[in-house]
């Protein structure tokens, strides 16, 4: 059974000392049972089983973030069996001190919306479902103050130069992980905790409103201008349920979600060196209509 330990100073996975990112071998050394492997577009996966646990990573050498399974979930990723070890935060059970403080509705450190526990440099992240706790990431936390936002950081101002006018949202989107998240033309780089912390018209309170679209995070990227000379540089469209754009669109996104299906592909025709498409989130009719495009195209 494994054993994890946020303590002061410390964070420890059967009494070994951890910090983020931690390298494959090293954390398999200490989880000593078997692993599968499940490599994605943005991210590989490992899967340990026996232990209920996953370890997410960006480069396939170092886990960058570890997700406790305590509820049953159908993707290929997912574990076999739940996590059934102990998490003590500060020598109390993680779960009974997360449902302590949330019911004090207190914030548990500076600008706080989303319910993670932070000690030291680790955040404990719970995902909920009604209520029900279905698991814990465990990552590293590199805290946002609101003084250390710029205030004119996501203002959007109009381009002097030709934009992308969009007829379906669902493909802006798409295109947004591509020249935002992944080739990183488009600054700044959203983030929606960040966002949260600067927006000055209304608390946003993502514990509460991070289960649906949330409308300012929405009109941001709808308002949100796209170069046309960088449309050249999309050559391939990849959705997945984990992508950044997603995730920063809904808190707690669990990769069913239809409200950014492409719906028509009236805008292909913008990207001239659009080649390859792979879809999740998108009509029945969407991969038929690429291919008489011409366009290599498949659901994920």
């Amino acid at each position: 059974m494994i054993n994890i330990k946020l303590i002061e100073n410390s964070f420890l996975i059967n009494n070994i000392s951890v910090s983020f990112p931690i390298s494959f071998e090293s954390l398999h050394e200490i989880l000593k049972v078997p692993y599968r492997v499940h490599k994605k577009k943005y991210n590989t996966i490992y899967t340990w089983d026996d232990l209920g646990i996953l370890g997410y990573s960006k480069d396939q050498q170092h886990i960058d973030s570890i997700y406790l399974e305590l509820q049953k979930e159908d993707f290929d990723f997912s574990p076999k069996q739940l996590f059934i070890g102990s998490f003590l935060f500060e020598n109390q059970d993680a779960i009974s001190y997360y449902k302590e403080h949330k019911n004090k509705r207190v914030q548990l450190f500076e600008g706080d919306t989303s319910g993670a526990l932070v000690l030291n440099d680790i955040s404990v992240w719970f995902s909920t479902d009604q209520g029900s706790i279905e698991a814990i990431e465990i990552k590293s936390y590199q805290g946002t103050s609101i003084k250390q936002i710029p205030k004119d950081k996501y203002i959007i101002r109009k381009l002097d130069e030709e934009e992308i006018i969009f007829t379906d949202f669902g493909f802006k989107l798409a295109i947004v992980q591509e020249l935002m998240y992944s080739k990183e033309f488009i600054q700044p780089k959203f983030d929606l905790f960040e966002f949260v912390l600067w927006y000055s018209k209304r608390e946003i309170d993502l514990e509460e409103e991070g289960y649906d679209p949330i409308e300012e995070v929405t009109q941001y990227f709808r308002d949100l201008p796209i170069p046309k000379r960088l449309a050249s540089e999309v050559t391939e469209i990849y959705q997945d349920g984990g992508n950044d754009i997603y995730l920063n669109l809904i808190r707690f996104a669990e990769g069913w979600e239809d409200y950014w299906d492409i719906e028509n592909i009236e805008d292909v025709t913008k990207f001239p060196n659009l080649k390859k498409v792979t879809l999740c989130y998108a009509k029945e009719h969407i991969i038929p209509d690429l291919k008489k495009m011409g366009v290599d195209a498949e659901w994920l």
